[in-house]
Parts: C-alpha cells; sequence; structure tokens
C-alpha cells in the first residue's frame, strides 16, 4: 500500500488534523464573534447580579441554620456579626421528613397542587369560551374585548382589595346572598371559602390573558379549514374538536406552562386577600414568605429551602411536560 506524503508538512494525506482543545475553541469563538459577546456581556453582567448571585446565596443560606437571631445585623451603632452553622441538608431532611413536614410543607404542597390546578383549567376553560365568542362577528366586538381585558389592565393589587371589599362580612356579595334568602359564607374567616374565595380571585385575573392568547391563535387558524370541514358535513362540535383545537395546540402548551409557573408562584392574591390570617389557605410561596419575614425569629434557611424546593419542583414538570408535548408532537407527525 503506497501512502502519499506532503513533502512541505511530512504528513499523509488525507489525515484528519487534531481537534482543538477547549481553550483554542474558545479562543477562535472569541475571535470571530467579539461583536456579539459585547453586546450580550451587559445583560449576562445584570443576569448574574440580580438572579444567579441571589440564587447562588440563597442555595448556601439552605445549608445553614441562618436565621434573625444569629445573622449579621446592626443595632445601634453596634455591628453583630453572622453565628449561624453550616448543618447540610438538614433543613430538607426536617421539611421534607420531619415530624412536623404534613403540616409545615406537604399539607401546603397538596393545596398548592390543588390551586393551580383549579385556577389553570378555570383560566384555560373560560378564556376559551370567551375567545371563542369574541371571534364571531358581533356588533359592538371592539367594546366587549375591552372590557372583559380590563382585569388583566387594573393593577393586581387593585383588584384584590376590591374583591377583599366585596367578600367581607357585610360586603356587596354577602349583602345580595342575604337579600335572596341565601347563607352567606365567611369567606375570609373559614378555611373552606377562603379556598374558595382564593381560586375565585384568581380567575378573575387570569382569565383575560388566556382569552386574549387563544383569542390571536384562532384568528391564525386558516379559515378555508372551516369551509372545508363545513363542506364536508362536520358539525359544529367536529369542527371545534378537528380544526380548531389542533390549530391552537401551540398557543394552548405555551400559556397552558406559563398559566401553570405564573400560578404556582402567585403571591399578591393569596398575601393580599389574606395577610396572615389563613394559613390553611396559604400556597408554598405565601408560606416560605410567612416563615422568612412573618415570624419572630425569622427562619431564613428554612424559608430559602423552600424556595429551592418550589425551583426544583417547576424544573421537573417543565422537563416532563416539554417532553410530553414534543413525544405527541412527533406522534401527531406519524
Amino acid at each position: 500500500m503506497t501512502v502519499a506524503i506532503d513533502r512541505a508538512t511530512g504528513k499523509r494525506r488525507g489525515d484528519r488534523a487534531p481537534r482543538p482543545g477547549p481553550g483554542q475553541r474558545l479562543k477562535r469563538s472569541y475571535q470571530k464573534h467579539w461583536y456579539a459577546y459585547a453586546m450580550i456581556a451587559p445583560v449576562v453582567l445584570v443576569l448574574g447580579v440580580i438572579v444567579l448571585y441571589p440564587l447562588v446565596y440563597g442555595f448556601y443560606l439552605t445549608l445553614t441554620d441562618a436565621d434573625s437571631l444569629n445573622s449579621a445585623r446592626t443595632i445601634g451603632v453596634n455591628e453583630i456579626e453572622a453565628t449561624y452553622k453550616f448543618v447540610g441538608i438538614d433543613n430538607y431532611a426536617e421539611i421534607l421528613w420531619g415530624e412536623t413536614s404534613y403540616d409545615r410543607f406537604w399539607s401546603h404542597f397538596i393545596w398548592t397542587i390543588v390551586w393551580t390546578a383549579a385556577c389553570v383549567a378555570l383560566h384555560y376553560g373560560i378564556g376559551l369560551g370567551l375567545a371563542l365568542l369574541l371571534n364571531q362577528k358581533l356588533r359592538g366586538r371592539t367594546f366587549y374585548r375591552l372590557i372583559l381585558i380590563l382585569p388583566w389592565a387594573v393593577p393586581t393589587f387593585v383588584t384584590v382589595f376590591g374583591w377583599r371589599f366585596m367578600l367581607a362580612d357585610a360586603g356587596i356579595i354577602n349583602s345580595a346572598l342575604d337579600f335572596l334568602g341565601l347563607p352567606s359564607p365567611a369567606w375570609l374567616e373559614d378555611s373552606f371559602w377562603q379556598r374558595f374565595a382564593a381560586i375565585m380571585v384568581n380567575t378573575w385575573c387570569g382569565v383575560p390573558f388566556m382569552m386574549v392568547s387563544l383569542l390571536g391563535g384562532l384568528q391564525s387558524i386558516d379559515s378555508s379549514l372551516y369551509e372545508a370541514a363545513e363542506m364536508d358535513g362536520a358539525s359544529a362540535w367536529q369542527r371545534f374538536r378537528h380544526v380548531t383545537l389542533p390549530g391552537l395546540r401551540s398557543v394552548s402548551s405555551t400559556v397552558v406552562l406559563l398559566g401553570i409557573i405564573w400560578t404556582f408562584n402567585q403571591f399578591a392574591i393569596i398575601f393580599l386577600l389574606f395577610g396572615n390570617t389563613a394559613p390553611d389557605a396559604q400556597i408554598l410561596v405565601t408560606w416560605a414568605y410567612q416563615l422568612g419575614f412573618g415570624q419572630q425569629p425569622r427562619e431564613f434557611a428554612e424559608s430559602a429551602a423552600y424556595g429551592m424546593l418550589l425551583l426544583a419542583v417547576l424544573i421537573v414538570f417543565t422537563s416532563f411536560y416539554r417532553r410530553w408535548l414534543n413525544r405527541n408532537d412527533q406522534q401527531l407527525a406519524i
């Protein structure tokens, strides 16, 4: 067998050049794309300061026994140094498997799952129904759209305080129920009705976003598909099932995922509606706030551990959700 050799380099022809190391590849990438790196550097810096540093520091706190009594603080002119200790994963073990784990974590976790599922289902169902109505040719359709989007445009704290006044014992809702001879629930005192009221208020705030998103998806569906289905004799339900829902698939998957993440971390509605007066209606994020800032001593480490667990739950759910969507997309393509 004859091997051709390049006289200039002494290398055999056809041999592959050795793969450059990570340092060389990084250097070449920087030389080629230095302008892009310069453009994104401020964004990376800001995200690192605002997101990455608090996340890393919060995770570090979860491995300690930090609270308001042993953390660094200033009293008058005296500066007291931190005395908290490294405890490893003891905080996570106490939260998940400790003697009070059900009352302090699992009961709130179960309620958070129920709260998220109920709110997102109502958001999507009501939002889709309103979007279908607004997609029809109606007189005054623009006015209806404006009215229905107002709950989303009004600041959340204004909306929640308005509902708090209406749900009070002497509020307009109980007054109307008394006028009709119906029992008036203790919306802000009884555990069951507190949870019901929280779902009701969050539904009111979340439906407009879902409605607007789905309305945009409906308007992007080719009208010829409906015309073809109608010519084939498809009923209204069949057109909805085989044309509308598949046409909304990409929009629905995105808005449902966003709705789950936002509702799972919905702090403002629960906190503004009940404050610290409804322990059974607290979801995980408001319970973490209660531990870290709403009691004495303030449990910084335990509150941070709740935050890490919330982040882990959302990461795992999002991963499985995206895989499920991709698998269904592949099956539909086949």
